[in-house]
């Protein structure tokens, strides 16, 4: 299919999804109506669903491609972001894996327990 892709989560809690994904992710507010509250995610659309239930997944949902993922982890844990850490895989100090193939990722959640993660493909 020839056409842009469009990325969902869904947040039970509108106003802190809103503030999490514009203040502390720096996502550009593109509009907020009874459905979705829609950001411009570098170009992807980016509709945090609002629903009256949510169970998380226990698996990534959404996530970025980042060039320098230590300098991102930090920059995110100074606004407050709280890194994952997985039993089995072998972490850094900043709570970032190094995957056979050499990428790199880090995991954290949102305000609803979504999922979201980092990955630097370029070593």
């Amino acid at each position: 299919m020839n056409a842009k892709i469009i990325s969902f989560v869904a947040t039970k809690n509108p106003a802190v999804a809103s503030r999490f994904y514009a203040e502390t992710l720096g996502l550009k507010l593109v509009s907020d109506d009874p459905f979705a509250v829609v950001f411009d995610a570098n170009g992807t659309m980016l509709r945090v669903q609002k629903v009256q239930e949510l169970t998380p997944a226990k698996y990534t949902v959404l996530g970025w491609d980042v060039l320098d993922i230590a300098a991102t982890v930090e920059e995110l844990a100074k606004k407050g972001v709280r890194f994952e850490r997985y039993e089995g895989l072998s972490q850094d100090e900043l709570g970032i894996w190094t995957s056979p193939a050499k990428a790199k990722v880090a995991w954290f959640k949102d305000p609803d327990g979504n999922v979201l993660s980092l990955t630097q493909f370029r070593t």
